[in-house]
Formats: C-alpha cells, structure tokens, sequence
C-alpha cells in the first residue's frame, strides 16, 4: 500500500486482525482496580466486564498523547501518506487531541500528509470503515480520492444497538442523564442509534424477541443493497445474542456476509455486558 490506516481501539476490530492488515493502532487507555491498561493490548474485554459485573466502574481516557505523537513523527520521518479513521468526535476526545498533535508534527514536517477523519462512528461501525479503507487502500487509490471514499462510507454507516442499562452510559458522559430514561425496569430494553456522531435513544422495548424483531424492521427501513454488504454485530461478551440476530438476519434479509466481533474494553465500559449492536449501509457503494 502506497497510505497508511491508522485505527484506534474503539473500532473493536479483533487485535489480531489489525495486526494482520498492518493497521497502526492507537489503544484508548482504561483505568481498573488504580491500574492503566491498553485496551486490548494489556487487557482483554471480557476483564472488563467481569469487573463491571462485579460492581467496579473502569474509567476510560484518550490514547497516549506521547504515542500519539511518536507514530506521527515516525510516519512523517519516513514520509509515508497515513489516514487516521477516529472514533467519534461527539464520544471521545480523542479526534481533537490529535489534530492538535498533527498541527504540531506539520509545522517540523511540512510536507506530510496525514488526514484525521472524523468518522462520527463507533464500535464495529467505525471497524467496517477500517477494514474497507484497507481493501481500498490496496488498491492503490489516490490519496484525495481514497480520503473522500472513506468519509462518505463513514457517512453512510448505521449503527443500532441495545444496552441492559442506560446508566452505564450515563455515568460516563455518553448519554446525558435525563436520556437515560429506561431506569432499570424489568425486562425493558432500550434502543439507540447514532446520529451525527452522538448517541440518541429511540425507544424502549420489552424482551429480547421484541428488540431483535425492532433491529430488522430498522435495517429494512434503512438499509440498501444489504445482500451485498457486510453486516457487522458486535457483544458485549454476549455471543449467543450476536448469533441469535445474526441468524434472523440471514433468514430474513439473506444476507450471507457478516463480521461479528466482541465490544472492546473502552467502548463496553460505557455501553456494558449484553450490548449488541447492529451495524451496515444505508446506500449501495462504490466498490
């Protein structure tokens, strides 16, 4: 590849794929039991949720901004065109941190491109975006060309997801509290989508069988071509769940490309155990 993807963790592309891909990654940092740790780099999802379950709140942070830097100055050092993909600049500040970085790597290097992307996506939303701007960047598209193929993939990517409480959200800054409007009740299950980037609750559905026949009847409102595209799902260590929609999916749109991965720890620290998430297109793309 002539551009280099850079990634950070909360597209929840399983680590080794990125190692495999050779996506630069920069992880966000959770912090448990006064400890720091990368995630999925020193600490693996599912230590997350077991501590949630256990009652313990981890607080997450931007990626280091000294690593941040590092791989900038590298890249610029060697000259190498790199597009960062980040996580939402509504959820995270991470996409500000780093365009402050990269002004600062530009002004002793000039000449280097790096574009960020605000990608206003989130969990495997913003990982289906990474995973085709590396098909694309294989292909050796140009450089202007490439970036504005990927933002309007990020512009087109529907995410919809349920959580088993709001008050993970909440507590953390991502939902304002007067959202959270579910509070607890028995077998209620909100639903919330992403719009320009923020999290915005829909509705509120009881049971699971209710919720997953809602997701499909969005997909259908929403989505197009869904045949041709790859589906994404994503848990919050609730497999079965993933595999469950996944089958209703195929049987109901036949879909027969999907990408299943496990939320991340920076990202599950907010949403919680049993989040699933639904992710795809809501316009048939170039290839």
């Amino acid at each position: 590849m002539n551009v280099k993807i850079i990634a950070d963790s909360a597209c929840d592309l399983p680590y080794s794929f990125l190692k495999e891909k050779n996506i630069l990654f920069l992880p966000l940092m959770i912090h448990l039991d006064e400890n720091d740790y990368e995630d999925f780099v020193t600490i693996e999802p599912k230590q997350v949720y077991d501590a949630m379950r256990n009652g313990k709140v981890p607080k997450t942070s931007q990626a280091n901004p000294l690593k941040i830097k590092e791989l900038f100055t590298k890249l610029a050092e060697e000259n190498v065109p790199s597009i960062y993909i980040a996580f939402s600049s509504q959820l995270s500040g991470t996409y500000q941190t780093t365009m402050m970085i990269r002004n600062e790597v530009l002004e002793q290097y000039p000449d280097f491109q790096l574009t960020i992307i605000d990608s206003k996506c989130a969990s495997l939303g913003l990982g289906l975006i990474v995973k085709k701007a590396i098909e694309l960047a294989e292909q050796n598209i140009p450089y202007s060309q490439l970036v504005d193929m990927i933002s309007t993939y990020c512009a087109h990517m529907e995410h919809i997801f349920t959580v088993d409480d709001l008050e993970f959200l909440a507590r953390g800054g991502r939902l304002s509290k007067t959202s959270a409007f579910v509070g607890g009740l028995l077998n209620i299950k909100p639903l919330l989508h992403v719009e320009d980037g923020k999290l915005i609750p829909i509705e509120k559905i009881r049971g699971r069988k209710k919720v997953y026949k809602r997701m499909l009847e969005l997909m259908e409102e929403r989505g197009e071509d869904l045949q041709n595209q790859i589906i994404g799902i994503s848990h919050g260590d609730d497999e079965q769940a993933a595999l469950e929609l996944k089958a209703l999916i195929e049987e109901h749109f036949g879909c027969k490309h999907f990408f299943i991965t496990e939320i991340g720890g920076a990202i599950g620290a907010h949403a919680g155990p049993g989040t699933l998430a639904l992710f795809f297109l809501n316009k048939q793309m170039e290839q």
